[in-house]
């Protein structure tokens, strides 16, 4: 063979096996190196901004060093441009109707007053479905969030269950539908509504009028939001305007076209075969992520450096969480803190090494939870169209000096 027929021969075969993978979809690490903003937004820090109509902020990665993710610092996300930039708590009032027997108007005032509704916390974890979607290769549609669509809080509010039973339900009642006030820029796009079965309830479901001790922040849903522990964000419903009970279920935009993967074992499909037959995106899967060190971090040769993060699952809770720092080939169980939290929050972990050869070093972080369930590789991650439900081992890439 002549050597300029080699080189076209090469060429060629390289050129099909990138097209055959990226027919295939393919799964790596999601992006980690975007800047922070220097212009920070009312109440937050500067943050990773992807848009300011509507907000889209990212938590970056030093902030998972901590199992308790501050208001300053907490992602945010709005599906539509038109959010109310003045909301007086005097007059607001939360609506309650459908198949009830009393149709409710309920104050905040109300609303927060012990003697009307027991007064309730939950620690839970509040992640977009699209978390790490920059991840799926060829890119899939939506935001293309790093790791930082995520963030544990302490909620505090009333139990969903409460209100119902005040409003009283009728027998035929099987549905809850949860509106919020922000509102899109053309009449004929769809409102964000999301629907509730009644046996999905339980009494972690709460109407949340503080997050971390204070108001919930206005880019957070200020002045109430659906907390709904151990499922993704995209049914935590903000800004909360109205609750009504129906008999049947209503097919919506968000529940019926967005947020959906394939309804099969993997989950997967093809760029090129898109699955016919989808569900609806409820429940997380496990995770972890190493808020420190970060990518790029320098260390200092055999310095004692102490490697830390967060794990969560849907509610299972985390078993174990374990670090390598020779590229997955020997694992060790990292220290988990107290669990106190709850199983809805983060699982802090921990766990010393000492850097022992100058260059690149990788750390790898998985977690597995109560029932077995454990981080995959990222490679081992299937292609969806919506990149949904990443949940990859971590990596972080240090400089050892």
């Amino acid at each position: 063979m002549k050597r300029r027929d080699f080189f076209k021969t090469s060429i060629a075969g390289a050129a099909a096996a990138m097209a055959t993978s990226l027919e295939a979809g393919v799964t790596g690490q999601p992006i980690d190196n975007r800047k922070i903003s220097t212009i920070a937004f009312p109440e937050k820090r500067p943050m990773i901004t992807y848009s300011d109509r509507p907000p889209l902020l990212e938590t970056p990665r030093c902030v998972f060093a901590n199992t308790i993710t501050p208001n300053d610092a907490f992602f945010v996300r709005w599906h539509m441009p038109d959010i109310p930039t003045h909301i007086d708590p005097k007059n607001y009032k939360i609506k309650i109707d459908g198949l009830v027997k009393k149709e409710l108007n309920i104050s905040l005032d109300f609303l927060k007053d012990p003697a009307n509704f027991e007064q309730v916390e939950v620690t839970a974890v509040l992640q977009c479905g699209g978390n790490s979607r920059s991840a799926f290769k060829p890119t899939a549609g939506g935001i293309q969030w790093g790791h930082g669509a995520m963030g544990c809080a302490k909620w505090k509010g009333v139990r969903l269950s409460d209100l119902l039973d005040q409003a009283g339900l009728k027998k035929d009642a099987e549905w809850i539908g949860f509106n919020g006030s922000e509102k899109a820029a053309y009449y004929e796009t769809p409102n964000f509504v999301r629907e509730l079965h009644l046996d999905e309830l339980d009494d972690h479901v709460i109407l949340a009028y503080e997050m971390n001790g204070e108001d919930l922040p206005y880019l957070n849903g200020y002045p109430l939001r659906l907390v709904i522990p151990g499922s993704y964000s995209d049914s935590w419903v903000k800004m909360l305007s109205n609750i009504t009970v129906t008999n049947k279920y209503k097919k919506l935009f968000f529940m019926d076209i967005a947020y959906r993967v394939p309804d099969n074992e993997c989950e997967c499909e093809t760029p090129e075969k898109k699955a016919k037959k989808t569900k609806p995106i409820t429940k997380m899967n496990v995770k972890s992520l190493i808020g420190y060190p970060e990518n790029g971090t320098v260390l200092q040769t055999k310095s004692h450096v102490v490697v830390r993060g967060v794990a969560f699952d849907d509610g299972h809770g985390i078993r174990d969480v374990k670090i390598s720092i020779d590229n997955g080939k020997t694992w060790k169980s990292a220290e988990l803190d107290d669990g106190k939290a709850g199983r809805y929050a983060y699982r802090g972990f921990k766990l010393a090494i000492k850097p022992m050869k100058f260059g690149k070093m990788t750390i790898m972080a998985k977690a597995i939870n109560k029932i077995g369930q454990e981080q995959p590789l990222a490679k081992d991650i299937k292609w969806n169209h919506g990149g949904y439900k990443f949940n990859g081992i971590d990596v972080v890439t240090v400089d050892v000096v």
